[in-house]
């Protein structure tokens, strides 16, 4: 963080909107957090909560940004003083960046949050679940449609689409493998499902479904209590049940008194 963080006062275009940004302090989003670190929602959230809890940060969020400022940050990078003379200074500050909010000394004011570093992408093989999942789904495709196998390219962008779903999402990956044959079982989506993304993108409504034709089959194999009683009287008469039972009620009374 203290590598994001604002080396002095700023100022930076977010949109058409001019954001005043304090030393020590930087501007991102939790998706960007996620993406830079490799974590998911729920582990970015509870560290940015533990930072804070301890006194470390302050974070403030709305709908575009959040503001994270680090406290005491001047003990970690003390101010810096220039030989640079005073109006070459107003002459470079005078206009506001276009969206840049951090201010490196080794990388000449270049916003590392707004303009992300570019990562070598993870290269999925045979031992990785999500190359096999995208294995499974390129093989139903090429059966199903009688088209040649997906290229490995293709086979490493859709396994990077069933990573983000683990990384990023937080849905689980054994449930993803059922859902995935699911879909290529159904009628209907089988045609629909034809590349990881689009899995990806429907995935929450193939849970419901799957589910609720488990539920149906569930029902059918396996009646309760009450199902049955309904099955073992639905030939009896309806009225002569009704009476006897009435006879025996009466009779249990007068026995009592």
């Amino acid at each position: 963080m203290l590598l994001l963080a604002n080396h002095d006062d700023n100022r930076f275009l977010l949109g058409n909107e001019l954001i005043e940004i304090e030393r020590g302090s930087f501007v991102t989003s939790e998706l960007k957090l996620m993406d830079r670190w490799g974590w998911g929602k729920t582990k970015l959230r509870n560290f940015l909560e533990l930072l804070q809890k301890d006194g470390m940060i302050l974070k403030k969020s709305d709908r575009k940004k959040t503001t994270i400022t680090i406290v005491n940050y001047s003990e970690y990078q003390p101010t810096q003083t220039t030989s640079k003379p005073r109006a070459n200074h107003e002459q470079t500050t005078s206009k506001p960046r276009a969206y840049t909010n951090n201010n490196d000394n080794n990388v000449n004011n270049v916003n590392k949050e707004n303009i992300p570093l570019k990562k070598e992408p993870k290269i999925f093989t045979s031992e990785d679940k999500e190359y096999l999942l995208a294995e499974y789904l390129s093989k139903q495709i090429a059966k199903r449609l009688n088209k040649p196998l997906k290229e490995e390219k293709d086979l490493q962008r859709w396994a990077a689409d069933f990573n983000k779903m683990v990384r990023l999402d937080n849905y689980d990956l054994e449930e993803i493998k059922e859902v995935l044959m699911f879909s290529q079982k159904n009628d209907f989506w089988q045609t629909n499902i034809l590349s990881a993304a689009k899995f990806r993108k429907q995935y929450l409504t193939l849970l419901a479904q799957m589910k609720r034709d488990k539920g149906k089959s569930n029902t059918g194999k396996k009646p309760n209590k009450f199902h049955n009683f309904i099955q073992s009287e639905d030939n009896q008469d309806l009225d002569a049940i009704a009476d006897k039972r009435r006879e025996e009620a009466l009779k249990r009374l007068k026995g009592g008194g």
